[in-house]
């Protein structure tokens, strides 16, 4: 034990003499996970701080757990359609806390195979809580109650977002479910009471219904995934309500009151009607804030939007020398990809190039079975933005993969430029459209015609092999364009 004498003029030291770094890194998630190997990998002094996660949140309470529990969930699938596959079983039963070890003990791997990481290269990981205290200076409260300070020549910000709670009479008393706790669960919830029709809203309440819970969806905006196409949001309204989910939209929460995990009551106007909803636990998704509160960045001149995110400019600096921002604290699009290519664009800028942010590509996967998927420009942007576009549009069951797998649900649809042949988006509903999804996304960024992957002599039969009847079918016109004022093309 430390004796009271000792402890305060080290902490003095401590304080009045910073550990110099090239790089330190507050937040550990998987942009500033790569930053990290890559700078130490190159010869630079790198610190991460973060207060719990070894790498951040994708590997441990957000994008793999929850893709781990979905395919669980998919598995539950298989097994209730067994006999459609020539398969007799005599039923099942779903063990939850299985379900949830199995995630657990995948995020054990991945934190092994991180810390294994971090040691080959000579980055080094520091578990606590830290915050500016000057210019490019970071104070780190360990968990042992030691503190140290660690000034970089350069620091990148990298905190993340958390999820919002909305000031709804009753809900922060509730003490709703979040997807951590989602993705913790040791029982299947009996009447599960979703808030929010978006990403999470919709992979959870899929998961969970296929697990046995019975599921509500409510959520304020008039289509689920209300920001993507209506042939896409009808898709996966039809897809959950088929799998017995009820959906309520138009519909907002007046008060929430009892316990999620015991029972949970809430209040709902829909069309100028209250109804009261009774579950057993109840699950918010309805956006997330930024960890920009009590960072000290008052302290380095690092300004924030009127939202609380770190202001950057295209290169992803602060308005501080020195202090850079990545990933979702920055206000980059919400994914773990696009946090990477932050990196790559703050990597770049330091070590002699110049890399932006803007006119990349951002494309995403929803993990519901089966998935949604999508790169470039939707019919909704691009009849916003009046660009006129050819349609080409077809069902997953003229793919021949999918239906050897029986699994034909949804369709794939493309958006070419009306006046070339470049291809201007594409989404697809279906089986592994994620993965379909890259051979658009690289014939896009290589600049290749659609004629080029519909002429292709692709592998028989694979689900990428669906392009081939996609771009081969007839396409139709839409949208007007206007240049210079002159209508040049309809619809």
């Amino acid at each position: 034990m430390k004796s009271t004498e000792s402890s305060p003029s080290a902490h003095v030291l401590k304080k009045s003499q910073p550990e110099e770094f090239d790089l330190v890194i507050l937040g550990g998630g998987t942009g500033s996970t790569v930053a990290a190997w890559t700078f130490a990998g190159e010869g630079k002094r790198v610190a991460v701080v973060d207060r719990k996660y070894i790498g951040g949140s994708c590997p441990n309470i957000a994008c793999l757990p929850s893709k781990n529990i979905i395919h669980s969930a998919k598995v539950v699938d298989y097994f209730r359609r067994s006999k459609e596959f020539g398969i007799a079983h005599d039923g099942f039963t779903i063990e939850m806390s299985g379900v949830r070890d199995r995630k657990r003990k995948m995020v054990v791997g991945l934190n092994e195979m991180y810390m294994e990481n971090y040691r080959k290269t000579g980055a080094e990981f520091i578990l606590g809580t830290g915050r500016f205290v000057a210019p490019r200076t970071v104070e780190v409260a360990l968990l042992d109650g030691t503190i140290r300070q660690l000034r970089g020549t350069n620091v990148i910000v990298s905190t993340g977002t958390r999820a919002s709670l909305e000031a709804i009479p009753g809900l922060a008393e509730a003490h709703p479910l979040t997807h951590i706790e989602a993705l913790e669960l040791g029982q299947v919830p009996e009447h599960l009471l979703v808030i929010g029709g978006g990403y999470v809203g919709v992979e959870l309440s899929h998961a969970m219904r296929r697990f046995g819970s019975k599921v509500t969806v409510i959520d304020r905006n008039g289509r689920l995934m209300s920001k993507e196409d209506p042939d896409v949001c009808e898709a996966l309204r039809s897809l959950l309500a088929d799998e017995g989910i009820d959906i309520l939209l138009n519909a907002r929460i007046k008060q929430v009151s009892g316990k999620c995990g015991d029972s949970v009551s809430v209040v709902v106007e829909q069309n100028g009607i209250e109804k009261v909803l009774k579950g057993s636990h109840v699950l918010v998704a309805t956006g997330r804030n930024p960890n920009t509160e009590g960072l000290g960045l008052e302290l380095t001149g690092v300004e924030l939007t009127d939202r609380g995110y770190i202001k950057v400019n295209e290169r992803l600096q602060t308005s501080a020398p020195g202090v850079w921002a990545i990933g979702e604290v920055a206000g980059s699009p919400q994914f773990t990809h696009i946090s990477i290519d932050d990196f790559r664009v703050v990597h770049a800028n330091l070590t002699g190039g110049n890399r932006v942010t803007t006119g990349r590509q951002v494309p995403y996967c929803l993990f519901t079975d089966p998935e949604l998927a999508r790169i470039g420009l939707s019919e909704t942007e691009a009849e916003a933005q009046g660009i006129a576009y050819r349609l080409f549009k077809v069902p997953m069951e003229t793919n021949l993969r999918a239906r050897t797998l029986s699994e034909t649900r949804g369709f794939v649809k493309a958006l070419v430029e009306a006046h070339s042949d470049r291809i201007l988006g594409f989404t697809a509903f279906g089986v592994g459209a994620g993965e379909t999804l890259a051979a658009v996304q690289i014939a896009m960024i290589a600049g290749l015609p659609y004629t080029a992957l519909r002429d292709a002599v692709l592998t028989h039969p694979t689900l990428v092999e669906g392009l081939i009847p996609l771009f081969s079918s007839a396409a139709s016109a839409h949208n007007v364009v206007e240049t210079r004022g002159a209508q040049i093309s309809a619809a």
